[in-house]
């Protein structure tokens, strides 16, 4: 059965195709931006790219040499007096100049992937570390799947223009201007008769430049729409079934694709009009060459022999193959600005959340947190916080309490500094966490959300990677002090099961266990739990709240939680709604209070009770 092209249920479906964070950039081709890109080569500078230069002078030169060698000298001097001994000389040295062009060309090519390669790899490895350093907003806002396309596809294209494209072009410059400087040294009247075409291609060329990096960024733009779908519909291909929406999905694909499959043809079809435009150019010149040329030989013997007529016409020739490379690299050039400006516009980004070149570090963190009257949007349109002013003692246990959207996730992203206040201050044992090191900070947070991430790799390197360093018998203890070294033991290799993206082996208790795991291994000043226990059976839930009554002590503790029953024992509640802390005390002070927190407990109550 065919599926209805044109249904309103079909429009609503690919309505989704126009959400992207990536868009066309608009800005002039530039060489400063292109230099950019070069400097990347500066590293190589006094090794693979001298070493290339060198095989590239020796190539183009052999070129230029040869045609003079086969016109001027074998047919005008060897065959016309008829002298085998000079002719037995010049096949002699033209058979080695074609030798040693040989050797300089395995040389060059050999050089010049080694050297794109490096650059393809110092590239994305620059790019992955800067992305690596940008504040939670950055990912906030853009899809992994165009992120990854930054990363992959875009670096992946600009390949051929670091292995072949720059060096091409300086030998394509060099051969183009020698045999320019050889056919005037022939024939200036020739030369300028067979160049009358030049100004003509140049100007097409010219007039066909935005059209082709527009839409080369095209088809960047669409690369990086099926990479975000694919993305998001392998990690969400549960929900996909759950709700039977495969031919949604299905359609949403088709059209992209065909996008993408359109941008292509369109990017191909523009390129593929500077070939033929060439060689209609070297069609019009050869033409000129036979007629003009006869009409010198034949009219005036001095100004031009067979042999310079011979030698003109392989140089020009050769003219037109690298006037058509030159072509190719442009072409090359212009998918590198689409692909680099996609890559600068990721590096020019800079971190929200920054670090001052007068950070100071914390060498031990005792784990006092005070907000001072902290104000937070996410937007600089809603605010998530307004005026907040709380005190967290060292070593203890706080609790923060309300409806979502009231603000408690804010507070522990603000703790983390994975955001910095719109106004007001952070301070942990009295220090600005603004005047802080990163670093610093963070090694001594352990943060356990509620959906946990388990990487690729065993049991034991994900327990481990907040602290590689940690020896086997300290993963163990971890392990046995959450209540996770049970189950892990009935893994078929225990610690060293290997376990795929996001441990899709385990439940999701078992996930949630290996994160507490990980957490209290990195022996924390702070832990913060976003509602760590919300996934996690009532029984289990008994077994983590012992361990953590234990291993919490001396450290300061934020546990956000709709589970009431996982709070009674904190030191400290703190009660939000819309961003104000509406109530504070502990557990019996919040009840007798029977304010808003009393409210949510009996509600939660009789909701148990219901069931």
């Amino acid at each position: 059965m065919k599926e209805p092209k044109n249904s309103e249920a079909n429009q609503n479906v690919l309505k989704r195709f126009h959400y992207s964070t990536d868009q066309i950039i608009e800005k002039p081709f530039n060489w400063a931006q292109m230099l950019r890109l070069l400097a990347y080569l500066k590293p190589y500078s006094k090794n693979l790219l001298p070493s290339s230069i060198i095989a590239v002078l020796i190539t183009t030169a052999v070129r230029l040499m040869i045609p003079t060698i086969i016109g001027v000298y074998v047919l005008d001097k060897a065959i016309t007096n008829k002298d085998s001994k000079l002719l037995g000389i010049l096949v002699s040295i033209i058979a080695g100049l074609y030798i040693l062009s040989y050797i300089a060309n395995y040389f060059r090519i050999k050089w010049m992937n080694i050297l794109g390669q490096s650059v393809i790899y110092d590239l994305r490895k620059h790019l992955f570390t800067h992305v690596q350093h940008l504040s939670h907003r950055f990912f906030d806002q853009r899809s992994a799947g165009s992120i990854l396309v930054r990363i992959m596809n875009d670096i992946n294209s600009l390949q051929e223009l670091f292995t072949n494209g720059v060096i091409n072009l300086l030998m394509d410059m060099l051969l183009l201007v020698g045999i320019i400087v050889i056919l005037f040294t022939l024939s200036p009247q020739l030369t300028l008769a067979v160049m009358v075409i030049l100004p003509i291609m140049f100007f097409i060329s010219t007039s066909l430049r935005k059209n082709i990096r527009r839409s080369w960024q095209n088809v960047r733009l669409k690369q990086s729409k099926i990479n975000s779908h694919l993305n998001e519909s392998i990690q969400g291909i549960r929900i996909t079934q759950s709700f039977t929406q495969e031919k949604g999905n299905r359609m949403f694909f088709n059209g992209i694709n065909n996008e993408s499959y359109l941008a292509w043809k369109t990017a191909t079809q523009k390129n593929a009009m500077f070939r033929p435009m060439v060689e209609l150019t070297n069609a019009v010149g050869t033409a000129v060459l036979i007629w003009f040329g006869a009409h010198l030989i034949q009219t005036d013997s001095n100004s031009l022999t067979l042999g310079e007529f011979v030698s003109f016409a392989f140089y020009l020739g050769m003219f037109w193959e690298p006037i058509s490379r030159l072509g190719q690299v442009y072409n090359q050039l212009l998918m590198g600005m689409a692909s680099s400006e996609r890559i600068f516009e990721f590096l020019d980004e800079k971190p929200i959340v920054s670090e001052k070149t007068s950070a100071v570090d914390i060498d031990e963190m005792k784990g006092r947190i005070e907000f001072e009257n902290v104000e937070f949007s996410y937007d600089d349109k809603r605010k998530a916080l307004k005026g907040i002013n709380l005190e967290m003692k060292a070593g203890e246990t706080v609790a923060l309490v309300g409806h979502t959207g009231s603000g408690k996730t804010t507070i522990a992203n603000l703790i983390s500094r994975f955001y910095d206040p719109t106004s007001g201050s952070v301070k942990i044992d009295g220090h600005d966490l603004r005047d802080v090191s990163l670093r610093s900070v963070r090694e001594k947070i352990s943060v356990v959300l509620q959906d946990t991430f388990i990487f690729s790799g065993t049991i034991k390197e994900n327990i481990k990677f907040g602290r590689p360093d940690a020896s086997d018998e300290e993963v163990h203890k971890a392990a046995e002090a959450i209540g996770a070294h049970q189950f892990i033991q009935k893994l078929p290799k225990g610690y060293d099961t290997e376990v795929e993206e996001r441990g899709n082996i385990l439940s999701v208790g078992e996930r949630q266990l290996l994160s507490f795991a990980r957490a209290l291994l990195a022996d924390p000043s702070i832990i913060i739990l976003d509602e760590a226990t919300a996934s996690i059976d009532t029984e289990t839930e008994v077994q983590i709240q012992k361990a953590l009554n234990i291993l919490l002590k001396d450290r300061t503790a934020i546990i956000i939680a709709h589970r009431l029953s996982t709070i009674r024992e904190a030191d400290k509640i703190f009660v939000l709604d819309h961003g104000n802390i509406i109530e504070e005390g502990n557990h019996d002070q919040l009840m007798n209070l029977k304010g808003e927190y009393y409210h949510l407990v009996k509600a939660q109550f009789n909701m148990l009770e219901a069931i």
